[in-house]
């Protein structure tokens, strides 16, 4: 493809990893076979009634994506390199209703072996270039390609549903202040935690690779040391935490602007479900989320 129109806009660019569970030669095919790729592709809502991939260099790429809504946005691209179970690069464009491109994006993803049989799934993004219309897709571009991964990671991994936890609240305060309550010290230490807790924050660095350490203080005086590592760092859409310290997490934070506030989503994906079953007898963590998230609305409330 090439550009009739539009400006340079090097400066948009996205850097998503992810290991999963699977051998690589596995990963590979599921973005390679169209009838795999039709289950996943888009984010959380979404199906694609057209998937259709010519698997070779130049080879075109055409996807049709349904939204929740019913309305279908149309995708065109193609294969630059294909390089079998370790990279793909291709491009990607969104059609508008005449069907002309609106933007072109330049999309490099490569599949490492990784601790055995797992995989280190890197995406690189980059727009080439883009007309005025694209900008509202174009903002959205990190929050929908983090969900697309995510469900990726659904499509490739067994049923998580024993080994999860999960909730979603609603509150009615914009979503750039919900986001600050999550990575703001002197907000989170007021809340975390269930009903009864207190927390002591000594150390907070909210970006990919940084630590997050803090005591829960237990109304019978006990204290829970916790670790956790930011593992994805999206700014006002998206955060996700390793728990280092026991009971070994990982949590997924989406914050999405609703009408008249902000939605946010939570799930706790643990180990296997005798942790996940072990946390919710002895430490009543279903009841814990719940609470922990009315102390953020009943925060939010007092501000």
């Amino acid at each position: 493809m090439t550009q009739t129109t539009g400006s340079s806009v090097a400066e948009r660019k996205l850097v998503l990893t992810r290991v999963f569970d699977a051998p690589r030669d596995l990963v590979f095919r599921a973005w390679t076979d169209p009838l795999q790729l039709a289950q996943w592709w888009g984010p959380t809502g979404f199906t694609n009634p057209l998937c259709e991939l010519d698997l070779k260099p130049h080879g075109e790429i055409r996807i049709d994506m349904r939204g929740p809504d019913g309305k279908v946005y149309p995708m065109s691209g193609a294969f630059r390199e294909i390089v079998e179970s370790e990279r793909l690069v291709f491009t990607s464009a969104a059609l508008n209703a005449t069907g002309k491109p609106i933007f072109e994006n330049l999309n490099t993803v490569t599949f490492e072996e990784f601790e055995g049989n797992k995989t280190l799934l890197t995406v690189n993004v980059r727009v080439l270039w883009e007309t005025p219309e694209a900008a509202p897709s174009l903002d959205g571009m990190s929050m929908g390609w983090s969900l697309t991964i995510d469900r990726l990671a659904n499509f490739i991994a067994p049923d998580a549903s024993d080994r999860e936890l999960r909730a979603t609240r609603f509150f009615k305060a914009p979503r750039e202040l919900v986001y600050r309550m999550w990575t703001e010290p002197e907000h989170i230490a007021q809340w975390w935690g269930p009903r009864g807790f207190t927390t002591t924050i000594h150390h907070m660095d909210v970006r990919t690779g940084g630590e997050w350490r803090f005591i829960m203080h237990a109304p019978d005086g006990t204290d829970f040391q916790n670790h956790k590592v930011y593992d994805e760092v999206i700014p006002l859409q998206r955060l996700v935490m390793n728990h280092v310290s026991w009971p070994h997490h990982r949590m997924y934070v989406n914050f999405t602007d609703t009408e008249g506030g902000t939605q946010v989503a939570i799930r706790m994906l643990f180990e296997s479900a005798a942790e996940r079953d072990k946390v919710v007898v002895e430490y009543h963590a279903e009841e814990g989320l719940r609470e922990n998230l009315d102390r953020l609305g009943e925060h939010i409330s007092g501000l």
